[in-house]
C-alpha cells in the first residue's frame, strides 16, 4: 500500500494477501500488521504519476510487485496511513506548506520547517562552507553482543558420519550446519547417545565424551527454538584422526578416521546492542539536510531530524544497506534502519525488506594470503609476549614499531607480560570460585543472568577460558586474551549486580591493557604488515566505496536509468539531484583494516599536513574499536564552482571508536563534528566546570538530557561524533556523568537564517549557496569577535592535497580532513 501526500512524497507499507501469503497477522486491537517497505526510484515515479493523473494530493493505491516489476492494481483515492506518527507529522507540514504557498505566495515560511521536498540538500561542511551533500558512505561495526563461545569434540560414532555424508561432507571435507532441521538432527543424536550412557549401553569412548555431549545438548536446547543466527555446528573430516596438539585435552588416538565437531554459539546482539544501533540510526539523520538542529527536549533527530525522512520518502534519496552474514551484524543493520527511517514493528521484517547480504558479491570476503600473513604476525607477537621480564626498549620497538600511543600506554602498564598474565589467571580462578558458590547457594542458584544465561553456563564459559589460557606446556596462550577481555567486559556491564565479584574491575583493567597490545598487533606489527593484511581483508569493500563516490561524479551505471524521467519532472526542482547513501555493517576486522589503510596508505602527508597529523594523533590514542565503531565518508559538491575546478567536490572522513564501557571513563577528546564546536566547547569549559555540556551564547534554554533505559543494562554510550551539529557544544569525556543510563546533550544555537522572503526552490540552488556562504562568513566573523575573549583562535587549516596534485582534472576531489573524536 502506497500513500502519497503531494506528487513528491510517498509512504509505503507491505500487506499480506490471504490468497497468496496465507494468514493475515493482526495486533491486539485486531488491526492488520503491516511492514515497512523501501520504494525503488521507479516506484516513487509511479506514485508521482498516480497523484498527478488523479489530481489528488492525498491518495492511496495498491502496488503489486511481481517478477522484478511493479504494477498498480487499485487506486483507493483519499486515504491516510494508520498509526504512524512520522507520517502524521510529514503530512501536516507538507499540506500546511502547500496551503500557505497557494493562499499567500509572498508569505515568508519560517526556518522551523527545516527541509522542503524540492530544496537542494545543502548542509554546512566541517570547514564552515555550505555545500550540497551528494553521498554518505559509512562502515559500521555491530552493536553489543554476548561473548562468542566455541566447543570442540572429536567423534567417531556412525550417527555423526551419517549426518556428515547426508550433507555432502566428503565432497568438501567439511560441512556447516545452521538450518533448524540440521541442528535438530545433531540434537537428536546427542540425546540418543546420552540415553545410551544412562542405560550403560554406550561405548567407553562415548562415555568419555559425556560432558561435551551434555554441553552440546544444553546449548542446542537454549531458547526453545533453533536459529542459524544464534548457533551453528561444523564438522571437519580427519582421515587419520585429530592431529596432536589441536586441543587442550588431547590424548593419543588410533589412526582411524574421525570427525571434529565444532559447536559455535553466542555472539548474539543483546537488547542493549539493539538500542545502541537504533539510537545511532536516529542520530545519523542529523547529517542530512534538515538535521542540523536539536529537538527542544534534548533529543537528537527530533523535529529537526525529519529532513532525512522526507528526503527518503521522495525519489531524491538512494539508500542501500549491506550486512555480512553474521546474525549480530544483520540485526544491527535492521535496528539501525529502524532508527534511521523511523520504522515500526519487529526487526525481522525490516531485515528481510531492507538489508542486503554483502557476501553475495564478495564485499566482505577475506584474502587467503592475508590470513597467512596474519598468522605469521600472531606467532611473532606470541613469542614477544612470553618474556618473563620487564619490557626493554628493544622489546618495545619490536612490539610497537609504529609508536602507537595507546599501545605504548599499555606496555607501560603491563611491564612484564608473563607476570601480568599470571595475575589475570589468578583473578579468573577467583571469579570461578564465586560462580561456583553462586551456583550451589540455594538463594542464588536459580537466578537468571543477563540474556537468559545460567550460573552453569557462565561457569563453563570461564572454565574453558581458564583451561585454554594456561596450557599444559606451562605457557600462556595470548590468543585467548581477546576472549578474556570480551567476557569480563560483558559480565561487568550486564552481570555485575548478580556476580558481585570485588576484583571485577581489576580483571577488566588488566585484560583491557593486554588486549590493547594483542588485538591491534594481530593485524600486523610494522606499518607494511598492517597495510598488507588490511588490504587483503578490505580491498573489495574499498573498491565498492570508491565506486560509490565516483558514481556521483561520473553519473554512470545502471542506477541512473531509475532516476526521474525528465519528461515527468515539470514543476520538480533539480530532478537529477539526489543523495546516495551506502551503509556497510560488518565485524571488527574490517573496521580495523579500513582504519589501517587510511592511516598507512599514503592518503596524505603527515609531515606537511597539520590537520591530518592531528587526526592521526587522535587515532593513535584510540585503544579500541568498540561496538558501533564507524568510519563515515561524506561527499559534497559546490554548484557555484566550475565543473573542472578542484574545489567543485569536497570529501570528509569522520571516525568514531564507538560506545563507551561503563568502566572506561577517560577517553581522548576529539575535535568535534563541526569546526566551531571546538570553540564553543572551550567556552563551555571556561564558563562551567561541573557540567558536561553547557549552553551556547545563543542558548537561553540551558541543558537538556535524553535517557535510554534497558533492564539490567549497564552500558553508557558515549556521544558519537556524527551527531555533533554545527552549533552544538562538545561533550567532554573528563566531565561525563557517572550514571550509566544518562547522556547529556547541549541545545544547539539558532540556525543560520536564509534571508529569503519565500521558501527556497531547487532551481535556486546556486544562488542559495552563494548567499549562505556570504552570510555564514559574516556570522563567523561576528561570533569570532564575541568569543575571542574566552575561545582560543583555531589553528589554520592546511590544504590537504594540494601539495600532491597541484593540477586536477574534471571530477577529481580533495580529501579535506579526518574528523575524529570520542564516539
Amino acid at each position: 500500500m502506497v500513500y502519497t501526500v503531494g506528487p513528491d512524497y510517498a509512504h509505503a507499507e507491505a500487506r499480506k494477501s490471504p490468497a497468496l501469503d496465507g494468514k493475515v497477522e493482526r495486533d491486539r486491537e485486531g488491526k492488520e500488521i503491516r511492514y515497512p517497505v523501501i520504494l525503488s526510484n521507479a516506484e516513487k515515479l509511479i506514485s508521482r504519476k498516480v497523484c498527478l493523473a488523479f489530481k489528488q494530493a492525498v491518495c492511496g493505491f495498491d502496488l503489486l510487485r511481481a517478477n522484478g516489476k511493479s504494477f498498480v492494481c487499485d487506486v483507493n483515492g483519499f486515504s491516510f496511513v494508520k498509526n504512524s506518527n512520522k507520517y502524521y507529522d510529514d503530512c501536516a507540514k507538507i499540506l500546511g506548506n502547500m496551503i500557505l504557498r497557494e493562499l499567500a505566495p509572498t508569505l515568508h515560511i519560517p526556518w522551523s520547517v527545516p527541509f522542503q521536498l524540492d530544496d537542494p540538500p545543502i548542509v554546512p561542511t566541517t570547514f564552515g562552507k555550505m555545500m550540497e551533500l551528494r553521498c554518505v558512505v559509512a562502515v559500521i561495526r555491530h552493536g553489543d553482543r554476548t561473548p562468542k563461545q566455541k566447543m570442540k569434540v572429536e567423534v567417531r560414532h556412525p550417527k555423526f558420519f551419517e549426518i556428515f555424508e547426508k550433507y555432502d561432507g566428503y565432497k568438501h571435507g567439511h560441512v556447516k550446519l545452521k538450518r533448524p532441521k540440521q541442528l535438530q538432527e545433531i540434537l537428536d543424536t546427542a540425546r540418543s547417545l546420552l540415553a545410551e550412557i544412562q542405560q550403560h549401553e554406550a561405548d567407553p569412548e562415548i562415555e568419555e565424551k559425556q560432558g561435551k555431549l551434555e554441553q552440546l545438548k544444553g546449548v542446542l536446547e537454549m531458547y526453545g527454538h533453533f536459529s542459524g543466527i544464534n548457533r551453528k555446528v561444523q564438522m571437519k573430516y580427519q582421515p587419520k584422526g585429530r592431529p596432536r596438539g589441536s586441543s587442550s585435552d588431547d590424548v593419543d588416538k588410533p589412526a582411524e578416521p574421525s570427525l571434529v565437531l565444532i559447536l559455535k554459539w553466542g555472539g548474539e546482539l543483546t537488547p542493549a546492542g539493539r538500542i545502541q544501533a537504533e539510537e545511532l540510526g536516529r542520530i545519523f539523520r542529523c547529517m542530512y539536510p534538515g538535521g542540523q538542529g536539536r529537538h527542544l527536549a534534548g533529543e537528537y533527530a527530533g523535529a529537526q531530524g525529519l529532513g532525512l525522512l522526507r528526503l527518503h520518502s521522495t525519489f531524491r534519496h538512494d539508500l542501500k544497506i549491506y550486512a555480512s552474514d553474521e546474525g549480530r551484524v544483520q540485526m544491527t543493520a535492521a535496528a539501525f534502519a529502524k532508527g534511521l527511517l523511523a520504522l515500526e514493528g519487529e526487526l525481522t521484517p525490516i531485515l528481510v525488506q531492507m538489508v542486503k547480504s554483502a557476501n553475495t558479491n564478495g564485499l566482505l570476503d577475506n584474502d587467503c594470503d592475508s590470513s597467512k600473513y596474519q598468522n605469521m604476525c600472531k606467532a611473532r607477537l606470541h613469542e614477544l609476549m612470553q618474556l618473563d621480564r620487564d619490557f626493554t626498549p628493544e622489546d618495545r620497538e619490536k612490539i610497537n614499531p609504529c609508536n602507537s600511543s595507546s599501545i605504548a600506554d599499555a606496555l607501560d602498564f603491563v611491564k612484564n607480560p608473563v607476570k601480568c598474565c599470571k595475575h589475570v589467571h589468578e583473578l579468573i580462578k577467583s571469579l570461578m570460585e564465586i560462580v561456583q558458590v553462586k551456583k550451589e547457594d540455594a538463594k542464588t542458584k536459580d537466578a537468571i543472568l543477563y540474556h537468559g544465561e545460567t550460573w552453569e553456563l557462565m561457569g563453563r564459559r570461564w572454565g574453558k577460558i581458564e583451561k585454554d589460557f594456561y596450557t599444559k606446556n606451562k605457557i600462556f596462550d595470548i590468543s585467548k586474551i581477546p576472549d578474556i577481555y570480551d567476557c569480563i567486559k560483558y559480565d561487568l556491564q550486564h552481570n555485575a549486580h548478580s556476580l558481585q565479584f570485588e576484583h571485577a574491575e581489576e580483571l577488566y583493567t588488566y585484560a583491557k591493557y593486554l588486549a590493547d597490545i594483542v588485538i591491534p598487533q594481530e593485524y600486523g606489527l610494522t606499518a607494511q604488515e598492517k597495510l598488507t593484511i588490511g588490504q587483503g581483508i578490505c580491498t573489495p569493500l574499498l573498491k565498492k566505496i570508491r565506486a560509490d563516490l565516483q558514481r556521483n561524479i561520473e553519473e554512470l551505471g545502471e542506477e541512473t536509468v531509475n532516476r526521474l524521467n525528465p519528461r515527468y519532472s515539470h514543476g520538480v526542482s533539480s530532478p537529477g539531484r539526489h543523495v546516495r547513501t551506502r551503509l556497510y555493517f560488518t565485524s571488527e576486522s574490517h573496521v580495523h583494516s579500513l582504519i589501517t589503510v587510511l592511516r598507512h596508505g599514503g592518503l596524505l602527508d603527515i609531515k606537511r599536513d597539520e590537520q591530518w597529523r592531528r587526526a592521526m594523533e587522535y587515532v593513535s590514542m584510540v585503544s579500541e574499536l568498540n561496538y558501533m565503531s564507524q568510519v563515515v565518508v561524506m561527499l559534497y559538491e559546490d554548484p557555484t564552482k566550475d565543473p573542472c575546478s578542484e574545489e567543485r567536490f569536497h570529501v570528509e572522513l569522520h571516525f568514531s571508536p564507538g560506545v563507551n564501557c561503563c568502566v572506561q571513563k577517560n577517553l581522548p577528546p576529539g575535535p568535534g563534528f563541526r569546526p566551531h564546536s571546538r570553540n564553543e566547547s572551550a567556552a563551555s569549559k571556561n564558563a562551567s566546570s561541573d557540567t558536561s555540556a553547557t549552553a551556547t551564547p545563543d542558548d537561553s534554554k540551558g541543558q537538556c538530557s535524553a535517557r535510554i533505559e534497558e533492564e539490567e543494562e549497564r552500558i553508557e554510550e558515549e556521544k558519537p561524533e556524527i551527531v555533533e551539529t554545527p552549533s552544538a557544544t562538545e561533550l567532554s569525556p573528563e566531565t561525563s556523568p557517572d550514571k550509566t543510563y544518562y547522556r547529556q546533550y547541549g541545545k544547539s544555537s539558532d540556525p543560520i537564517p536564509i534571508g529569503s522572503s519565500h521558501t527556497v526552490s531547487g532551481h535556486e540552488a546556486m544562488h542559495l549557496a552563494q548567499r549562505l556562504n556570504e552570510e555564514l562568513a559574516q556570522q563567523s566573523s561576528r561570533s569570532y569577535g564575541m568569543n575571542r575573549a574566552i575561545s582560543p583562535e583555531p589553528e589554520a587549516r592546511s590544504k590537504s592535497y594540494d601539495h600532491k596534485s597541484p593540477q586536477k582534472g574534471k571530477g577529481e576531489t580533495r580529501v579535506n580532513q579526518l574528523c575524529c573524536f570520542p564516539g
